[in-house]
């Protein structure tokens, strides 16, 4: 069998291009809705988020991972699945729009009353096209998840965009959820190559119960961490505190989600084909590792250092309140891939039981840090954040360790290079900053060029085995190609 990064390259062979176009899509989105919109109009969205990312965790119920573990799911498996998705996501659109008025009264803003029940139709939505999506990572066609994505997002995109230019306001934000939702669903029906046949059976999701119940438990309490801030700052603080926020934290994810959502899809079939080939795994591991640590690290250091031009040149001036949290959380891109890796690990591995008592140790972490931290200020918070993401990093690399035999050695011999790398690259763009001290498209634009020569040059230079295996990579699709 191929090594798994051999394995990740050609299942992503060319939808890598995408995933880059996906992202600049959703950046050059949000940049032109966030110049038309004011901070304290992102916090109805904000919110309502929150309880959809709760909601489709229950949707799921870890079924969908189960069905990827299985070594051969059947269509009974798949139909009984299937109509737990649809049933569980109409009970929770119903429970939610019930509850909507509460949480108008609540956060003082009536029109969430209004736009409830347009907005959490992305629950019924979304479970349509679960076991489509589960059925084609298992046949590693995420080509054909990549081309669903980039649609979805580019038609949601362009919807959004022409709302707010019409004057629309949160309802642009709003459609294009969901959009962006019935789009994926539509897709994955077209392309997804799978349908509802035969009947389904309580006994066949009593059987993958207890490992899926508990991924959901644990998908539950991390779906719950991580959306208690902008809970909390919405009713704490003014409506602009938690745009500004809300918004440190969603440009913060684009280039993580894009990147790491791909890498994660693939990874995690990959590992399970390979879990009994020790040494097999164990080195696949630590190459992923290392190859998304050479590409994430200098992302996330790079936006930090060129955060003030980026916002007073693409977003605008009201937006600036936002550089100095998004400066900081960018410090959780950092951690947060690797994490989301070791926890690939994790789910091939270890017991369901192990994962969730792991998650319950990281949120009391997480718990402790929150309390602590959100009466004093949003500042407080993101530097809570960036202490809870080193302290999953670290708790989930502590087992993966184990449990792949890599040693935590060899994981920070692989690592540190790039790290310090990425902190060479960091001191040369702030001297960039020295020289040009006013903001100006100049600056924005030697800050980039000479972050991008000097990590590529130094890459180079040391001969960085990352850079040797992304290079021999790229040379052997395109050979393959060439065939």
């Amino acid at each position: 069998m191929r090594k798994l990064k051999e394995q990740v390259a050609a299942s992503a062979e060319w939808t890598l291009g995408e995933k880059v176009l996906t992202a600049l899509v959703q950046f050059v989105v949000r940049v032109l809705i966030l110049r038309l919109l004011m901070p304290e109009d992102l916090k109805v969205v904000a919110i309502l988020m929150a309880l959809v990312s709760f909601a489709l965790v229950v949707v799921d119920s870890g079924f969908s991972q189960m069905l990827l573990r299985k070594k051969e799911p059947t269509e009974t498996d798949l139909k009984s699945v299937f109509l737990f998705n649809i049933t569980s996501s109409l009970l929770l659109y119903t429970l939610l729009v019930a509850l909507s008025p509460f949480l108008a009264d609540y956060y003082a803003m009536p029109i969430l009353r209004e736009v409830a029940p347009l907005f959490f139709c992305m629950l019924p939505l979304n479970a349509l096209g679960v076991i489509q999506h589960t059925m084609l990572s298992r046949r590693f066609h995420f080509a054909r998840i990549s081309k669903v994505i980039f649609v979805a997002q580019l038609i949601s995109g362009l919807a959004a965009v022409v709302l707010a230019y019409l004057g629309w306001g949160v309802w642009a934000l709003i459609w294009q959820q969901v959009v962006l939702m019935a789009v994926r669903s539509a897709l994955l029906w077209w392309w997804g190559g799978w349908t509802p046949t035969g009947r389904g059976s309580v006994q066949a999701l009593r059987q993958m119960a207890p490992y899926s119940m508990s991924l959901m438990a644990t998908d539950l309490v991390t779906a719950l961490y991580n959306k208690v801030p902008q809970l909390a700052l919405g009713k704490i603080y003014l409506d602009a505190t938690l745009g500004y926020y809300d918004q440190a934290i969603k440009l913060k994810d684009l280039p993580v989600q894009s990147a790491m959502q791909s890498v994660q899809q693939v990874t995690f079939p990959a590992l399970a084909k390979i879990a009994h080939e020790q040494p097999k795994f164990s080195e696949s591991f630590r190459q992923v590792l290392m190859v998304v640590a050479y590409a994430m690290f200098p992302v996330m250091v790079g936006m930090a250092a060129v955060a003030y031009d980026m916002f007073y040149l693409l977003i605008g001036e009201q937006w600036l309140p936002t550089v100095p949290l998004f400066e900081v959380v960018c410090l959780m891109g950092l951690f947060t891939p690797l994490a989301m890796m070791a926890y690939n690990v994790l789910k091939v591995k270890a017991e369901g039981g192990l994962i969730l008592r792991l998650e319950l140790l990281k949120k009391g972490f997480m718990t402790l840090a929150l309390v602590v931290s959100i009466p004093r200020s949003v500042e407080a918070v993101v530097w809570a954040l960036v202490a809870s993401a080193a302290f999953d990093w670290l708790v989930n690399m502590q087992v993966a360790l184990r449990l792949s035999q890599l040693g935590w050695s060899r994981a920070i011999a692989t690592l540190l290079p790039i790290a310090l790398l990425a902190g060479v690259m960091y001191g040369g763009v702030s001297l960039v900053s020295g020289w040009l001290v006013e903001p100006s498209w100049l600056r924005f634009g030697l800050q980039i060029a000479i972050g991008a020569t000097i990590y590529l040059g130094l890459s180079w230079l040391f001969r960085m085995e990352a850079l040797r295996e992304i290079v021999a990579l790229i040379q052997q699709q395109l050979k393959k190609g060439a065939c």
